[in-house]
């Protein structure tokens, strides 16, 4: 049978409902092998280096759980990383979740100069992370001359310098507050675009069922409309959270000062890339990405649709 009468005759074979899954496979292909290639092959080789001592030069030895009873047992560096992680995700996501969610309600109620306060907002996004904690060290700079020590010696609130980049007890909340800085843009876009997008007649429907003021349009118009957009940034502060790094190297150095601004991306770095433990640096991806994904599905829980 020639190609175009085997392919005919299959084609003949279908049905309508499996003509079109099979359409949309064709143009979903692209995608699954991206996501294949780039995400459950980087995923299942992690999970398995995990379980090997491996140093990228000789084969890898299969040891068991070993990895994982070292980080949770006897790496005290990964129990700091884990802890200084969780206090800058549960502090720096909602801040800028909350945060970037008040601004785009503010912003989408302007009815002048919208557009230009929007690119304001989202600006900083745009600038790479290293070139905004150049900027910010200007901020904490730990001499007198820093904006920040200035300031408060100028109105008397402290009598010396606080040296912002090695006091141990400051920190990691001065990382929080430049990744909060940084970290709002894109979720201020995701929830004006959702703002912009609620339909004006749920408005209308709510206020003659007894919706009274602007709060209770917000609860119960607003977000149960924009649980698509909420989850959304939802998973995508909790995957920034968790992957702190770059500024907080910048900051802090590497190592920072007795590890107080150490995280897990930091630990996973310091292991991987510097002393060449890719088995160990392994166990450790593996234990952020089962965090991440955790935390994931909990989000989708809550802000799934009924």
């Amino acid at each position: 049978m020639k190609k175009g009468n085997l392919w005919k005759a299959w084609n003949q074979g279908m049905t309508s409902r499996q003509r079109h899954n099979v359409t949309g496979y064709l143009f979903m292909s692209p995608f699954l092998l991206f996501f294949f290639l780039f995400t459950i092959i980087p995923v299942v080789t992690a999970i398995i280096l995990s379980l090997t001592s491996y140093n990228m030069i000789e084969t890898p030895q299969f040891v068991g759980l070993t990895n994982y009873r070292l980080l949770l047992m006897d790496d005290g560096e990964f129990i700091t990383a884990l802890k200084n992680t969780f206090v800058f995700a549960f502090i720096s996501g909602p801040i800028s979740f909350f945060g970037s969610f008040v601004m785009a309600v503010l912003i989408n109620r302007l009815k002048k100069g919208r557009n230009l306060f929007s690119l304001l907002f989202y600006a900083p996004t745009l600038v790479s992370s290293v070139a905004i904690s150049v900027v910010w060290l200007y901020f904490f700079s730990g001499d007198r001359y820093g904006l920040i020590n200035n300031a408060l010696i100028g109105l008397g609130l402290i009598g010396e310098p606080i040296q912002w980049t090695s006091n141990t007890s400051v920190l990691l909340w001065v990382v929080i507050i430049v990744s909060v800085w940084t970290s709002m843009g894109v979720n201020f876009l995701t929830f004006l675009a959702g703002l912009q997008n609620v339909p004006t007649d749920i408005y209308e429907a709510g206020q003659i069922d007894g919706v009274k003021n602007a709060f209770q349009e917000l609860c119960y118009l607003t977000l149960p409309v924009m649980k698509p957009q909420l989850l959304f940034a939802a998973i995508n502060m909790t995957t920034a959270a968790f992957g702190v790094f770059d500024i907080a190297v910048a900051i802090a150095g590497m190592p920072s000062p007795d590890y107080a601004a150490h995280t897990l991306v930091a630990h996973l770095y310091d292991y991987g890339f510097i002393r060449f433990e890719m088995g160990y640096a392994s166990a450790v991806a593996v234990v952020l990405f089962a965090i991440s994904y955790l935390l994931g599905r909990l989000f989708t829980r809550v802000f799934r649709e009924n």
